[in-house]
C-alpha cells in the first residue's frame, strides 16, 4: 500500500505531511523506502548534469532513521561535511549539538537522534563575494526539493528545526530572524521551530538579545522532548 502524498502548501511553501493513519504506519516498509531514497541521493548528479556544479557529492547531505522525532533542515552541506562524509561535522554542528544539550538531550544527540536533511544535498561551494558558502540558486533548490518532500513523507518527524534563513523561508516565507526565532508554528500536527544558522561567519548570534531568542526557542524544544518522554513512559514502545 502506498504512502499518501503531501499537498502543496500556500504560496509554494514546502508542505508538511499530515500525521500517519494506522494503515500507512508500517515502519518496516518506510525503512525500506527510505533506504532506497538514500541510495538515490548518493547517486544523484542532477546539478552537475544541469551545469550548476562541477561535481555532485550528496553523500554528506543526509543522515537519519525512521522513528527520529526531530528533523533538522539546513541550507546545504559545507566542504567539511563533504570531506568527512557527515552533515554538520564542523564547528556549526558542535554549536547545534550544544543547543540540543541545552534542550535536555545528551551530548552527541545531533548525529544520533536527529534526522538531518537540507534544501540541497551537495556542497554549493564558497560565496564568490566571500563570507561563507554560496546560497543555492532557485533551480538547484527545485532539483532537490522532491528528495526533501519524500523524506518528510517517510520520516514523519514530530518537530522540524529550520536552521538558517533559507530553510525558514522555504517553510514559513521570507522573514527577519529576530521576528521568527523564539516562535513556533504547528502545521498538520508538526512543530516548526526556526533557528539561526550556527556558522561562525554569521554575526547575528553576537547580539545578547538574539541569544535570548535562541534560548526561548530551545525552551520550546525542551518542552516537546519532555512531553514525548512522558508519553513513552505511559506507552512504551514494544
Amino acid at each position: 500500500m502506498s504512502i499518501p502524498r503531501a499537498g502543496r502548501a500556500p504560496d509554494d511553501l514546502i508542505a508538511v505531511p499530515p500525521p500517519l493513519i494506522p494503515e500507512f504506519a508500517r515502519a518496516e516498509e518506510r525503512r525500506h523506502l527510505l533506504a532506497t531514497l538514500h541510495l538515490e541521493l548518493r547517486a544523484c548528479a542532477r546539478c552537475a548534469t544541469a551545469g550548476y556544479l562541477a561535481h555532485a557529492n550528496a553523500v554528506a547531505g543526509t543522515r537519519g532513521r525512521i522513528g527520529d522525532r526531530v528533523m533538522l533542515i539546513g541550507q546545504a552541506p559545507g566542504h567539511l561535511s563533504v570531506e568527512r562524509g557527515l552533515p554538520f561535522s564542523g564547528p556549526g554542528g558542535g554549536v547545534l549539538d550544544r543547543w540540543l544539550v541545552r534542550a535536555g538531550y545528551t551530548p552527541g544527540a545531533l548525529h544520533r537522534e536527529v534526522y538531518i536533511a537540507a534544501l540541497t544535498r551537495c556542497d554549493p561551494g564558497k560565496n564568490p563575494r566571500g563570507g561563507g558558502d554560496r546560497k543555492p540558486s532557485p533551480p538547484e533548490l527545485a532539483l532537490c526539493r522532491p528528495f526533501l518532500l519524500r523524506e518528510l513523507e517517510l520520516v514523519r518527524p514530530r518537530a522540524i528545526l529550520l536552521v538558517g534563513g533559507m530553510a525558514i523561508a522555504a517553510f514559513l516565507g521570507p522573514a527577519r530572524l529576530e521576528d521568527v526565532i523564539g516562535t513556533t508554528t504547528q502545521r498538520n500536527g508538526v512543530h516548526l521551530l526556526p533557528l539561526p544558522h550556527p556558522s561562525g561567519v554569521s554575526r547575528w548570534l553576537n547580539d545578547p538579545a538574539h541569544q535570548s531568542l535562541v534560548a526561548h526557542a530551545l525552551e520550546w524544544l525542551a518542552e516537546w522532548r519532555r512531553a514525548w518522554a512522558a508519553a513513552d513512559a505511559v506507552h512504551p514502545a514494544r
